[in-house]
C-alpha cells in the first residue's frame, strides 16, 4: 500500500520499574529498548508513569504518611531537559525505534502523568500530559491541557496515546480519531496489584473492553501497556505480607487491531515485553465500515469543540505603568530630576 501504511513490529513492553530510582528505571528501560530494538521493533512503549513508578501508595496511605514518597518521586521525576530524556533518546537511537515513554514530568513545583515521544533519531518529538487525574492522583499530579492532545505525523503512520482512565473520556477519545490516529499508545499501571484500590477487581475487564472498543471506533492498532509491581515496591511502601492491600504482578497488556480484535498477548503478571507485527493497510477495510470521524461522522446532529490552547497561570494584559513609589497599588509618577 506504499508508505501511507507501512508494516512494522511493535512492542508493548510489560515491566516493573525500579520503585521510585529514576537512574536505576533508565538503566532498565535502556537495557529493554535494546531488546525490543535488536528484536526488531520499530515502536515500543512503556506502562505509565514507567519512570520512576507508579505513585501505587496514595490508594493505602494517608497523605501524611504518604508525603515522603511524594518528596522522593519529585525528586527523581524526568525533566524535559534532564539527563534521563538524553538516555532514553540515545536509546532509541540505537535501537532505531520510535519510543514512547510513561514519566512522572516535573515542570516548576508541578508533577504531571505525561507520555514521551521519542524519533528513531533519538529527538524528544513531543509530550501528552493526562489531561485528569484520576481519583487520588489528585494529590500528587496536576492537569493537562489541550496543546498536549497530539497525534504525530511520522514514518511509521500517525501515532498518539491517551493515559489510563483517559479511556473513558470518549470526547478525547474521539479527539485521537479526528487527528488521524492509526495506531494509539494507551499506558496504564497495575492496578490489578493494588488489591486495596476500589477498581482493581475489575481493572483487568475495563482494560480491555476500553482498548478493544477504541480500536474498533477509531480504527486504530492500540499498544496497550501496563506495568506490574515487584516485591522490591511493595518493601519499599511496607506492605510486604499484606495481600489484602498489595500483590506482586498484575497488568494486562496486549495488541489489539484496528477490528477490536487481540492481535498478541494478553499478557499478565509476568515481565514480558509483547510483539506484534502491523500492517496500517489492515485500517483501510475498517474505514471502509465505519470512519468514525469521515463518512460516519453527523457533523449536522453532533459535532466536537476543542481547545488546543495552552492554559498559562499567567497571561499578559496592559502594560506595566512605570515603576514608582506612590499608594499601595498605584503606580506614582516620579520627577526623574535629581534633587
Amino acid at each position: 500500500m506504499g508508505d501511507q501504511f507501512p508494516a512494522y513490529k511493535v512492542a508493548a513492553v510489560h515491566a516493573a520499574p525500579v520503585f521510585l530510582d529514576r537512574e536505576a528505571t533508565v538503566d532498565k528501560a535502556c537495557r529493554l529498548i535494546a531488546e525490543a530494538g535488536e528484536a526488531g521493533a520499530r515502536l515500543i512503549a512503556f506502562p505509565e508513569t514507567f519512570i520512576p513508578g507508579y505513585p501505587s501508595w496514595i490508594w493505602t496511605h494517608t497523605p501524611t504518611e504518604g508525603a515522603p514518597f511524594f518528596a522522593r518521586m519529585f525528586a527523581n521525576s524526568v525533566t524535559t531537559d534532564g539527563e534521563a530524556v538524553v538516555r532514553i533518546g540515545e536509546a532509541a537511537r540505537k535501537a532505531g525505534a520510535y519510543v514512547v515513554m510513561g514519566v512522572c514530568e516535573r515542570d516548576g513545583g508541578t508533577l504531571y502523568n505525561s507520555l514521551f515521544y521519542f524519533d528513531d533519531n533519538g529527538r524528544m518529538i513531543g509530550r501528552h500530559r493526562k489531561l485528569q487525574p484520576t481519583h487520588v492522583e489528585r494529590t500528587v499530579w496536576g492537569r493537562g491541557d489541550g496543546s498536549d492532545l497530539v497525534v504525530y505525523d511520522t514514518p511509521l503512520g500517525k501515532v498518539g496515546g491517551l493515559i489510563c482512565w483517559e479511556h473513558t473520556m470518549d470526547l478525547v477519545r474521539y479527539t485521537m480519531a479526528a487527528l488521524g490516529e492509526q495506531v494509539h499508545i494507551a499506558a496504564w499501571p497495575a492496578v490489578t496489584a493494588l488489591t486495596h484500590n476500589p477498581h482493581a477487581m475489575i481493572f483487568d475487564n475495563v482494560t480491555e473492553a476500553a482498548v478493544r472498543h477504541h480500536a474498533l471506533a477509531s480504527q486504530s492498532f492500540v499498544i496497550c501497556v501496563q506495568s506490574c509491581l515487584d516485591e522490591q515496591a511493595i518493601e519499599a511502601m511496607g506492605m510486604t505480607g499484606r495481600p489484602e492491600m498489595m500483590r506482586p504482578g498484575g497488568g494486562w497488556s496486549a495488541i489489539i487491531g484496528p477490528d477490536g480484535q487481540i492481535v498478541a498477548g494478553p499478557n499478565r503478571d509476568k515481565e514480558a515485553i509483547i510483539y506484534a507485527d502491523i500492517d496500517l493497510a489492515d485500517i483501510v477495510m475498517a474505514k471502509y465500515a465505519c470512519d468514525s470521524a469521515g463518512h460516519y461522522a453527523r457533523p449536522d446532529v453532533v459535532q466536537l469543540q476543542a481547545n488546543f490552547s495552552p492554559q498559562s497561570v499567567m497571561r499578559s494584559g496592559e502594560a506595566r505603568p512605570a515603576p514608582g513609589f506612590g499608594a499601595v497599588g498605584e503606580a506614582a509618577e516620579r520627577d526623574p530630576t535629581p534633587a
